[in-house]
């Protein structure tokens, strides 16, 4: 399978910066996985499954969860809950690099850091019961804009208008939405 012309550009892209790391009490670490689909680049994003307790239930995500103390590393993380949540074993994959850490809008003490992974090949998922579905979406369409405006959620009993991706009625918003903003930025729109 040949590559996508958008990922030698992605590439240079992310090798040209370091990425900042935050020192935060506890640490996160989320795979922003990125394969081929109808010639262009496409990004990976699940939604979690409804859970009583998980202030994330419901929401659209990447593939991603805690750091733990046997990972050794943030990569270890990221490559184990990938695994966990969509039977994805990273080992075989591109490694592109990672972009900044960053913090959800309502979780204090908490870094997340993002690495971006480049799998060739036909993708098999098989989703854990955390994650209820799943969905590709171009690079591109996301990079158009197109997607894009303003929706109302609910953060802390408090209604907030925040920016989104809104996505066949599902809507990528808070962190997951502010990273795929940076990485769109760092590669350079339009995709």
């Amino acid at each position: 399978m040949s590559e996508p012309s958008d990922l030698a550009r992605v590439r240079a892209a992310l090798a040209r910066r370091s990425s900042l790391a935050l020192e935060l009490p506890r640490r996160a670490a989320v795979a922003l996985l990125l394969t081929e689909q109808a010639g262009s680049l496409a990004v990976l994003l699940v939604r979690r499954a409804e859970r009583a307790g998980d202030p994330w239930s419901g929401h659209m995500a990447l593939p991603g969860g805690h750091f733990h103390d046997d990972d050794g590393d943030l990569l270890v993380t990221a490559r184990r809950e990938t695994h966990e949540e969509v039977g994805l074993d990273l080992g075989g994959a591109e490694l592109l690099g990672s972009l900044d850490d960053i913090t959800p809008l309502r979780s204090s003490g908490l870094a997340v850091r993002p690495f971006v992974f480049w799998l060739s090949g036909p993708v098999t998922l098989g989703l854990s019961p955390e994650v209820s579905e799943t969905h590709w979406v171009a690079l591109e369409v996301l990079a158009q804009g197109s997607l894009r405006e303003m929706r109302e959620v609910e953060v802390q009993s408090q209604r907030l208008s925040v920016p989104a991706y809104v996505i066949e009625q599902r809507v990528v918003w808070g962190m997951t939405f502010r990273l795929l903003e940076d990485f769109l930025a760092r590669i350079g729109r339009p995709v």
